[in-house]
């Protein structure tokens, strides 16, 4: 027997992959409760009738670096290009609240995504893009609530209405403590102002995603297949719950709730990881919170290909990781995509790399036939079989944060960082013992020097010309104005039961600066350190 025949073969989930699936082991499927038609309960094949017949998925490409000015030349070439939804990425610095001339910030501004400080930078960033036509996505969780009232504003002073816009606000803030550590205040105060935002659009905003549910940033961390649907569900939970003790009714909000996923390397076990999240989903809006209108049942996700999978070693290979990833995507049943560039293990993508990953997605949408048919893979044995795992070790999961008192107790616990950690080192153990192969790493390395990829660089005097831009802005607006707003939502955030979003809208468009916000909140409700880091 070849050795390779004796060896285990498993998925990132630990789950065991047969040597040929059929009804023998696999056992009876039935495809009328497990499948059902495309378009309706319990969406494993799909949360519409057509699927991609009838709509393609958003190819929404990630973008955002240096000045605002700089990343929205590059959002209306990718809208030349045929990209159909702006996806942004902002710096550390307006990631964690902090003015272009704040100390911690040297070093960080414009590096890793945009730096947008104050109105003024976010009405840069969207010159000449109609707001009322094109579906934006921001990228943003600690400031999310200000980077909307930005948004918003800069809508309004060009008459177009709240209830205009179109796009989603990714504002989870809970997986910022499983995963990134991007948060600025305690769970509780951070959980308060994403709710805030969501009642505000529920209200104002109806054709707006005004959360979007991440899981991606738990799998980059390190997570399986499993681990990043049951902690990502987790997370959602504690949302809704919260979202309901605010008053709104689960079918008010549930059905603009949105979901961002990445795509690994396992092929099959990516495809049935997404069929095994609707069904999941369905289940908990319908069981637990009792949602009637279907379009609550419904699971939307993005998916982005996984940047953690790309090697800086013979980077070209990366082009077809990703086009395996975003295949999988597709045939998984994503409403929007986004393809990594080959070179981002090393950079900023540049134009010709992004429009390389674009154009896959765009090969992929037309040439490949995999739109043509809703949920190609269906009734497969392999991945009905995969589906059916995956949807048992997330419930397992599931019930295991649920016996600790939710979501919110077991990240005080620490309960799914841990299980992230071990995830981690099992996969790099794997890699670094040879037992998983990885191309142009451990396996079919090259000795000869790597090739050159061009790469962008961060301009020197970004950070001087971003601080003095800040001096011109202040000088500008009126002092006492800003003051008073500033004033209000120290008092509202004050009062619990208060939505704090009328007051930062108000805020922003008197001019306070995103630091400024940020610095009002925290004199209120204080700055976070997780207390294990602490002690």
């Amino acid at each position: 027997m070849d050795a390779q025949e004796t060896q285990s073969f498993q998925t990132s989930s630990g789950i065991e992959v047969e040597r040929v699936y059929n009804p023998r082991n696999v056992g009876p499927l039935d495809f009328e409760k497990k499948l059902g038609p495309a378009g309706e309960p319990p969406y494993t094949r799909g949360i519409f009738p057509n699927m991609y017949r009838g709509r393609l998925w958003t190819m929404r490409q990630y973008a955002g670096f240096g000045t605002a000015r700089q990343t929205n030349r590059r959002f209306r070439w990718l809208l030349s290009q045929g990209q159909t939804g702006l996806s942004t990425a902002f710096d550390l610095p307006t990631q964690l609240g902090m003015d272009a001339e704040d100390p911690r910030a040297r070093g960080e501004v414009g590096k890793v995504g945009v730096h947008i400080g104050t109105l003024e930078d976010m009405e840069e960033l969207l010159e000449g893009i109609p707001l009322d036509l094109v579906s934006t996505s921001l990228t943003i969780n600690a400031t999310a609530p200000v980077l909307l009232a930005f948004y918003v504003a800069v809508a309004k002073k060009r008459g177009v209405p709240p209830e205009a816009l179109r796009g989603t606000l990714q504002n989870d803030i809970l997986k910022e403590y499983v995963a990134r550590g991007a948060y600025l205040f305690a769970p509780g105060a951070s959980l308060r102002l994403t709710t805030d935002t969501v009642e505000y659009a529920t209200r104002s905003m109806p054709l707006f995603h005004p959360i979007s549910i991440s899981g991606y940033h738990i799998r980059e961390a390190g997570a399986d297949a499993a681990q990043e649907v049951a902690f990502t569900f987790a997370d959602a939970k504690a949302y809704v719950q919260s979202f309901l003790d605010r008053g709104l009714s689960v079918d008010s909000f549930a059905p603009r709730l949105a979901f961002f996923f990445g795509c690994h390397n396992h092929f099959l076990e990516e495809i049935a990881k997404f069929r095994a999240a609707r069904r999941i989903w369905r289940r908990i809006m319908e069981e637990t919170y009792g949602a009637k209108d279907s379009q609550s049942l419904k699971l939307r996700f993005h998916v982005q290909t996984c940047g953690s999978t790309l090697t800086s070693r013979q980077p070209e290979n990366n082009v077809l990781r990703v086009a395996y990833q975003a295949m999988a995507a597709v045939l998984g049943g994503a409403q929007s995509l986004h393809t990594n560039a080959y070179d981002e293990a090393l950079a900023l993508p540049g134009e010709e790399s992004a429009a390389l990953a674009l154009r896959t997605q765009q090969i992929l949408a037309f040439e490949t036939g995999a739109a043509d048919t809703v949920d190609p893979v269906g009734g497969a044995y392999a991945v009905e079989a995969l589906t059916e795992k995956l949807e048992e070790k997330v419930w397992t999961l599931l019930r295991e944060i649920e016996s600790q008192g939710g979501m919110l107790a077991a990240i005080e616990a620490d309960f799914p960082q841990r299980k992230i950690q071990e995830a981690a080192y099992r996969s790099q153990r794997e890699i670094e013992s040879g037992r998983q192969k990885v191309v142009g790493v451990n396996a079919c390395a090259e000795n000869s020097s790597p090739k050159k990829v061009r790469i962008w660089k961060a301009p020197k005097n970004l950070e001087r010309i971003q601080r003095q831009k800040l001096r011109r802005f202040k000088q500008k607006r009126n002092a006492a104005l800003v003051g008073e707003a500033l004033r209000e939502l120290a008092a509202a955030a004050r009062q619990e039961r208060r939505n704090l979003f009328p007051c930062l809208l108000k805020s922003v468009e008197s001019h306070a600066t995103l630091g400024e916000i940020c610095r009002e909140l925290e004199g209120v409700f204080g700055r976070y350190g997780h207390p294990r880091i602490a002690a």
